[in-house]
């Protein structure tokens, strides 16, 4: 008996296994279905999010590297005037003194007139003008000034005589209030002819033209006649030191090197196209100064004759 039932058992056990098994691969199915679904419901809502996320955000912005703008077309072909330098200009500061901006900038156009000129940054021309206009005037008035010692010890006589005759004095009138901001807009002048004749220099070397920071560049060089005359020696001896003072003699290579400077950050132009610009630059100087000269002479005669 008792081998009977292990028989039986032994041969009704292979059809139960079988039918376990199909059990199990079934479920094994159904939870693979199911794994399938739920993953393809996590993917269709990530779509979904995606798309909606697609709608609602704000595309990144590309700028220019150069000049930082949206909409630049390439800044090989844009206006090289433009300049994304800014604040580097003393006078342009409304929050200093008028008279502390006035003699920083001077200063900067002979001391750092590399650097300054190189990075002049483009803007409106009234404020330089301003400068400009500022500057040649205290320049004029102080050579002026300088004169009377000079006059007292080679022609005391002569000085006398303009002190106490009524018709000198009033030529001297005429010279102070007429003769000296005459001159000092003349040398204005000769400083814009000079930065409009860089321009066209640069511009036949093959640059582009950018005829508003070359105005701006003749109009704050005037700070080198005022730190080069009398004014800026007394006042950079008393800011900086004797040394410093008689260093002032010493600045006449700061026109060309700030030229060159200028060249270089303006129009990229370095080595022989420099030089060719800066040629036309001189011949525009050579013949503003021969009219500068034909205009004092014509305005002496008017104002001894008047």
């Amino acid at each position: 008996m008792a081998q009977r039932s292990r028989r039986a058992s032994n041969g009704a056990s292979p059809p139960l296994l079988a039918e376990g098994r199909a059990r199990a691969n079934d479920n094994d199915l159904a939870d693979a279905e199911r794994s399938l679904e739920s993953i393809e419901s996590i993917e269709q809502r990530l779509d979904r999010e995606a798309a909606s996320s697609e709608l609602l955000d704000v595309p990144a912005a590309v700028v220019c590297l150069v000049c930082g703008e949206v909409d630049c077309t390439g800044c090989e072909d844009r206006d090289l005037s433009r300049s994304g330098i800014v604040a580097i200009v003393a006078w342009e500061r409304p929050a200093m003194p008028a008279l502390t901006r006035l003699w920083a900038t001077a200063r900067s156009t002979t001391r750092d007139a590399e650097s300054f000129f190189e990075l002049l940054p483009d803007g409106p021309v009234m404020p330089a003008l301003r400068f400009a206009a500022i500057c040649e005037l205290l320049a004029s008035f102080s050579m002026l000034l300088l004169m009377l010692p000079v006059a007292a010890v080679v022609a005391p006589d002569w000085l006398h005589h303009l002190a106490s005759d009524p018709h000198a004095q009033g030529l001297v009138l005429r010279v102070v209030v007429l003769g000296v901001p005459a001159f000092a807009a003349l040398l204005v002048f000769a400083h814009t002819v000079h930065a409009l004749a860089i321009d066209v220099g640069a511009s036949a070397s093959g640059a582009r033209r950018s005829r508003s920071r070359a105005l701006r560049f003749g109009l704050y060089a005037c700070g080198w006649d005022l730190v080069m005359g009398p004014l800026g020696a007394v006042v950079v001896t008393l800011k900086e030191g004797l040394t410093a003072g008689l260093g002032v003699l010493d600045l006449v290579s700061v026109p060309g090197r700030a030229t060159r400077a200028f060249l270089r950050g303006c129009y990229r132009l370095e080595g022989e196209r420099a030089t060719k610009a800066l040629a036309t630059a001189t011949t525009g100087v050579v013949i503003s100064t021969l009219l500068g000269v034909v205009a004092v002479i014509a305005a002496l005669f008017a104002l001894i004759f008047a």
